[in-house]
């Protein structure tokens, strides 16, 4: 019961991994080759007559069933997107704070530099550390300790520099939007999907797309075409929400842009010290 979940939440990782051209072949295209080939097999086993007398009640119930379905479909689809902009919200307002503090803890005095190069430094990690270690659901200990090392230079300011203490309280503000907002992408990073939900998304494209087998018309070429158009959309949409479940995961990903825009804003030259 507990190595389920584990093994799926790797198969989605990997899923979330590929390229969109390789995850299309192995969750659109090869799902929508077997759907087509499904009325084939049933019209060799089952005789036209006896599936053409179901298609009255079997369209009802079908539209009932895609109607629901679609339900679900589109709900999961809307809760990833918004998760998925709130990925890249957090890592805007995490710049925003950071250029903020940047400007707050100016000045000529080494304690001031000291600060600077901290905050530089912490970016820096985040980017080259904190992003990797996302996308394979983790996070980076680099990045936690140059954050922990940024709250000491950003505390010791005010004791140090007296003229900063009035800015003490906006400084401290500004470091705890930073924390808050890594946290989000942090547990973002480890996907948004739960597993229950996966299983009914899956299960119910499954029975959606089957239920088309019982259906009967003599053109058969017809019929299989309409179920491998249906297929097609359902396995799109579960395509998409593969591909924005793990925000900081695969092609499709939040990027470290805003802080990098930052860095860049502070100058290579403390980046270079940063990194002495």
């Amino acid at each position: 019961m507990i190595e389920n979940p584990k093994r799926a939440r790797k198969m989605l990782l990997f899923l979330c991994q590929l390229p969109v051209w390789e995850a299309s072949l192995l969750l659109v295209v090869a799902p929508t080759l077997i759907a087509m080939a499904g009325p084939v097999v049933v019209r060799r086993r089952v005789d036209l007559l006896r599936l053409t007398t179901n298609n009255e009640i079997a369209g009802f119930k079908f539209a009932t069933v895609g109607v629901i379905y679609a339900v679900i479909l589109a709900f999961a689809i809307v809760a990833v997107w918004e998760r998925y902009s709130e990925a890249e919200t957090a890592t805007t307002k995490e710049a925003g704070a950071a250029a903020t503090l940047y400007r707050l803890a100016q000045g000529p005095e080494p304690a001031a530099v000291a600060a600077r190069q901290a905050l530089t430094a912490y970016l820096d990690s985040a980017i080259r550390d904190d992003w990797p270690a996302m996308a394979a659901e983790t996070e980076s200990r680099k990045t936690t300790a140059a954050l922990n090392s940024l709250y000491d230079a950003i505390l010791a300011l005010p004791e140090i520099l007296p003229r900063k203490a009035a800015a003490a309280p906006a400084m401290i503000g500004e470091l705890d939007i930073i924390t808050q907002a890594r946290r989000t992408r942090l547990h973002l990073s480890e996907g948004i999907i739960p597993s229950m939900l996966w299983g009914i998304l899956v299960c119910g494209a499954l029975m959606t797309v089957a239920f088309t087998f019982f259906f009967g018309t003599e053109n058969l070429s017809a019929q299989v075409a309409m179920t491998g158009i249906l297929s097609s959309i359902v396995f799109m949409g579960l395509l998409v929400l593969v591909s924005f479940d793990h925000p900081f995961t695969g092609p499709v990903h939040a990027s470290a842009q805003p802080l990098q825009a930052v860095i860049d804003d502070f100058g290579s030259d403390l980046l270079k010290h940063s990194r002495e």
